[in-house]
């Protein structure tokens, strides 16, 4: 088996040659079989055994991600885990691959997995070759795959979600069930357990017993993914949902138990220890924003039990497993991220998990697995990303070293292997040639007709609460030539730090078709994954458009628009501050629930499209930039708005009047402002003013100091503030490009508040901007507060 990198994947070992280049973490003996006693846990909690490279027939050391050698190894064993891809299917969506369980105590383990042209492929290998075991026809994607079996019994029964069918195989690939579920949309998450088959539309969860109807759930928002306790263990039927709106929904028949508020939106779920811990009652969950978390789901009460956050600003978790690769006779935590990083958690105490070791994959992670894969003896951690690629890290040792001048014995599989590769790489580049002559003459031919390449994007667009910013992820199944990025609103592009990319702009006319930005990224070679940041202006709505051409022939695009919503910086919040001042909003009028539902999912992001279920909702928002909160509660023929910000109400008071008015809705609108809101709010502004003008003047002085160090040879003579600016000059300057325009962006909040404040008194105070600029350029807090009272 020979490693090789997924196109576009760069690995920067440290002190390393590229014969090492698959390799990391290094082990101090061959390989290490699954049958060795456990070995002893290190005490201090360090990244044991990651030391340099040795001459001593150990294998060469590399960090998966920065390359670095701990230089302080403990006693304990780590496993040396290899790359190495196996084979690839079409697109996967998130938990469609698994692990069949071993037939033998030392056997390996068949894979299967299902893609999104509908075809389930299982697999085993043999020699370091990929043997097929059995492979369906193409037809509809699939969403899901789980495993299944009687209770107690090797779960060995493959069933797939495909559309709003479920179909069951046995190992062998015979198909043994076809349910048609009564659900009209596809089907998005499932599980199995036993007879008891759990699924999840959209909205809707449905239970079936033996694919008897049993229990039926309406969730408030989209469901991603559904799991159930060990009724072995809990002694009852006890599903979870985890649902888009921040919250864990704990089932019992048709009927809600109660509600868990987690950090971000859930996106995946899993039993604890692969078997809920020793009670049966904890899950993990992981969020879309990259934190994971423990609860225990007892009768009555959720127990929290720890929880990470996402502090290295890493991808969205997609999927989890439990399992024991480190040989300590612990499971550890495997984590798939959608930045394609995977990473082994370890409990070294009983509180919560330390990350001990990741590696960076170049797309996304959509399912991963822990297992005997490869080899017999040898685990392993399986992955299936995005564009189908099934990549193993094994323990198996792949790399050997010489010392200098040693001759590198290779065995004679190994040789065979080499020799089969270099064959048919041979024959795929004449293929390549063949293929491109034959399309280069009908290319030229006056009666062939092009056909447009059909190529799947899996997108993500979402709002950061850290940095009130949107992140756009585009990834594609092929290599992106470019991507261009079209606005009809004011918005600014932000620096991506993993984004290798070429940007060019394009200048465009605003006033009469309103095109705010055009902006253009050209890819590197083989790159599948670009990540953008943009940050838009609240009470500016519109478009945002990106035009995606990959490197394929003939030259095709695919369109992806997202909406910047009118408060577009808020978020969903499960509480607010009721002790702020709050400025209020009311709205009567002949409207329907549905019609004033659909306003608010107009207005505000991350409200479900869906009219929620009963006479009246309630949603609580926080704006990311500024902190300010707004509460919204509404229901046939009347809604109620209240926020802190003024500001807001201004921009809800404008977009929900002319949606009304496009509807020929009329609208009754009273409002109550309260003056000591728009103090409140300045406070919360100004800190963030101040601190932003000091770093603007940090920045401006750092050119004339660096003369000054140059011309006079030291800086020995300069205050120290002075010397501090100079030994901090880099970092200023990053965050100074990190965040463009943020000054001015400040500047126009302030303003706005300023004319929101005097409009909903019917004074007109624009002529008086000039003058609260100045102000705001002498940065007193008191000041402008003064200015804000006496402009009347």
């Amino acid at each position: 088996m020979i490693p090789a990198p997924l196109p576009g994947e760069t690995l920067r070992p440290l002190g390393l040659g590229p014969a090492h280049a698959g390799a990391f973490w290094p082990i101090a003996a061959p390989g290490r079989p699954r049958s060795r006693p456990p070995a002893a846990r290190p005490a201090n909690g360090r990244r044991a055994g990651r030391g340099g490279c040795r001459g001593d027939g150990a294998r060469g050391a590399l960090c998966p991600r920065e390359g670095r050698a701990d230089p302080h190894p403990t006693g304990a064993m780590e496993p040396g885990l290899a790359r190495v891809d196996y084979l690839q299917v079409g697109v996967t969506a998130q938990k469609t691959m698994r692990l069949l369980p071993a037939s033998g105590k030392k056997a390996t383990q068949k894979v299967v997995v299902g893609d999104q042209d509908g075809v389930v492929t299982c697999f085993g290998i043999k020699k370091g070759e990929a043997v097929p075991v059995f492979k369906t026809l193409p037809g509809q994607k699939i969403a899901r795959l789980e495993l299944g079996g009687a209770l107690n019994t090797p779960q060995e029964k493959i069933f797939v979600a495909i559309g709003p069918e479920v179909r069951g195989f046995t190992k062998r690939g015979k198909q043994f069930l076809s349910f048609e579920t009564n659900l009209t949309e596809s089907i998005k998450a499932m599980h199995i357990s036993g007879a008891d088959l759990f699924l999840c539309a959209s909205y809707i969860y449905n239970h079936y017993c033996d694919c008897k109807d049993q229990h039926y759930f309406l969730s408030g928002d989209k469901i991603n993914d559904v799991l159930c306790l060990p009724v072995d263990k809990v002694k009852c039927i006890t599903p979870v949902l985890a649902c888009q709106d921040r919250l864990l929904r704990v089932l019992q028949g048709s009927d809600l138990l109660y509600e868990i508020e987690v950090p971000g939106p859930p996106t995946v779920l899993a039993l604890s220890n692969g078997n809920g811990g020793d009670s049966g009652e904890e899950i993990v969950y992981g969020t879309s924003d990259g934190k994971l978390g423990v609860t225990q789901i007892t009768g009555t009460k959720p127990v929290h039990k720890w929880e990470i956050g996402n502090e290295k600003k890493r991808g969205g978790i997609l999927c989890l497993d439990s399992f024991d690769i480190l040989g300590d006779g612990v499971k550890e935590l495997l984590v798939g991220r959608d930045d394609g990083m995977i990473e082994i958690y370890a409990f070294e105490s009983a509180d919560e998990p330390v990350l001990r070791h990741d590696y960076a994959l170049s797309e996304s992670i959509a399912s991963i697995q822990g297992g005997c894969v490869g080899k017999d003896g040898y685990d392993e951690i399986l992955a299936a990303t995005y564009s189908g690629w099934l990549t193993g890290l094994t323990t198996e040792p792949v790399h050997r070293e010489g010392g200098s001048g040693e001759e590198l014995k290779l065995s004679q599989e190994m040789q065979n292997k080499i020799s089969s590769l270099r064959n048919e790489l041979e024959h795929l580049q004449m293929k390549v040639l063949q293929e491109r002559e034959k399309y280069q003459q009908s290319s030229q031919s006056s009666t062939a007709v092009s056909s447009v390449p059909a190529f799947s994007v899996n997108e993500k667009f979402t709002l950061n609460k850290e940095d009130a910013s949107y992140s756009l992820i585009l990834e594609v199944q092929t290599a992106i030539d470019n991507v261009l990025v079209q606005s009809d609103v004011p918005i600014d592009l932000l620096d991506v730090d993993k984004n290798s990319a070429v940007v060019s702009f394009s200048s465009c006319d605003s006033e009469p078709n309103s095109n705010f930005l055009l902006a253009t990224y050209r890819c590197q070679a083989n790159t599948t994954r670009l990540e953008l940041k943009v940050r838009s202006i609240e009470g500016q709505y519109g478009t945002l458009q990106a035009y995606v051409t990959p490197r394929i022939q003939p030259k095709t695009c695919q369109v992806h628009q997202y909406q910047i919503k009118p408060l577009s910086l808020h978020q969903r919040t499960h509480s607010i501050d009721h002790d702020r001042p709050m400025n209020t909003l009311m709205l009567k009028g002949q409207f329907s629930f549905a019609e004033i539902h659909s306003w608010v999912v107009f207005c505000l992001p991350e409200v479900p499209e869906k009219t929620p279920a009963g006479d009246s909702i309630t949603f609580y928002f926080q704006n990311t930039f500024l902190g300010t909160q707004l509460e919204s509660t509404y229901r046939k023929g009347e809604g109620y708005f209240k926020s802190d910000n003024i500001s807001t109400i201004s921009i809800l008071k404008d977009v929900l009047s002319k949606e009304a008015t496009k509807r020929k809705i009329n609208l009754n609108i009273s409002y109550d402002v309260s003056e000591e809101s728009v103090r409140h709010t300045l406070k919360l502004i100004h800190p963030k003013l101040e601190y932003q003008q000091l770093l603007a003047k940090k920045v401006h002085l750092i050119d004339a100091l660096r003369e000054l160090q140059v011309h006079e040879g030291n800086v020995d003579f300069l205050l120290p503030k002075y010397r501090t600016i100079l030994e901090e000059a880099d970092q200023l300057l990053e965050e100074y490009k990190r965040q463009p325009a943020h000054l001015e962006r400040l500047y126009g909040m302030i303003t706005d508040l300023f004319i929101d404040k005097f409009k909903f008194k019917g004074t007109n105070v624009k002529t008086k901007v000039p003058l609260l600029l100045e102000i705001l350029d002498g940065c007193d807090q008191d000041g402008l507060i003064a200015f804000f009272d006496a402009a009347a």
